[in-house]
């Protein structure tokens, strides 16, 4: 048993998005321009017929699985296996400001290498074996449905890639997903990525 098609959705803007803040597992809203976002794409995404939604338990994962249950009509599960990697006490954080308190961050960040969010966070690793898990069990409960998830950025990445039998590093070789960006992916004894980072505008 396993689901035909997981489209993988990173949630819309938020406000700390904008400013470059890091997120990790703070629950940050959508802002006026993430709900926007959310159902442009709630639009697109409903044309795929889905069957199911699930969602991230955080706020900005929500209110983008809000828009997508007003478009399809369906209720969501919140799960909160996929939510972002915890960035630890680095939560609210610039990039020059993280850099104060961990010099490394830049070269290490540009590096693709792998490395702690801050002492109190994930690995990218350790955030890939979380997501990984939930979309393995997502994938393995639903029978030939097609499933709309909607998470984070990074985690669904890496949980994805996770799955793939791919580390960190080669994760990091595609572009960021874009807010309100999906991935078309379908499991199996091997997991394939179909599309990635399609937008509605």
């Amino acid at each position: 048993m396993s689901v035909r098609q997981l489209i993988l959705v990173r949630h819309g803007v938020t406000d700390w998005n904008a400013s470059g803040r890091a997120q990790g597992q703070e629950d940050i809203p959508l802002n006026d321009e993430g709900i926007a976002q959310a159902h442009l794409a709630a639009g697109a995404l409903a044309k795929l017929n889905p069957t199911r939604l699930l969602s991230s338990d955080l706020s900005r994962a929500q209110m983008t699985a809000e828009a997508l249950s007003k478009a399809t009509g369906l209720e969501y599960q919140a799960d909160a296996r996929l939510q972002e990697i915890c960035v630890g006490s680095w939560a609210g954080l610039t990039k020059p400001e993280i850099t104060q308190l961990w010099p490394p961050y830049p070269d290490v960040l540009a590096s693709g290498q792998d490395f702690r969010r801050s002492p109190t966070g994930e690995t990218g690793a350790e955030c890939g074996e979380r997501v990984g898990a939930a979309l393995q069990d997502i994938a393995l409960n639903y029978d030939d449905e097609r499933l709309i998830v909607v998470g984070h950025g990074l985690s669904l990445k890496v949980g994805l890639f996770s799955l793939m039998g791919l580390d960190y590093e080669a994760a990091t070789r595609l572009h960021v997903l874009a807010n309100c960006g999906w991935m078309v992916v379908t499991p199996g004894d091997r997991w394939r990525l179909r599309a990635y980072n399609i937008t509605a505008g």
